[in-house]
């Protein structure tokens, strides 16, 4: 199970990497306008990264704020692209948003099963 998770969140990340440093006629477009699809996409990075990498959270978390960060400052070079901070603190707090998401659904699932994840 872990190894799914492991692959979706890898191949969720590609996903939105694509999406922010690809041409911009392929970004997908949707009625939440580009804040709402930042954060339906960073939360769901954050839940799913969280999810797969359970025992590490605040290390993940650290590491996903930097990652996003860097994302952010790469757009800088990518032809019609642009870095902006609203940007940046949209996909780092929704991705810490689907972390702490993952944090609770794993204490759940501690709690259900009366045991700790693996």
């Amino acid at each position: 199970m872990k190894t799914l998770l492991r692959i979706g969140a890898a191949l969720l990340i590609a996903a939105v990497i694509f999406a922010t440093l690809g041409p911009p006629r392929y970004r997908p477009h949707s009625p939440l306008g580009q804040d709402g699809e930042h954060a339906l996409a960073f939360v769901l990075v954050g839940l799913a990264v969280g999810l797969a990498f359970p025992q590490r959270r605040l290390l993940v978390a650290a590491v996903s704020v930097v990652l996003i960060g860097l994302l952010e400052i790469a757009q800088l070079w990518a032809p019609g692209r642009h870095a902006r901070l609203e940007d940046f603190l949209v996909d780092a707090s929704t991705a810490c948003v689907g972390l702490a998401v993952a944090a609770v659904i794993g204490w759940l699932a501690t709690r259900w099963h009366g045991s700790r994840p693996r």
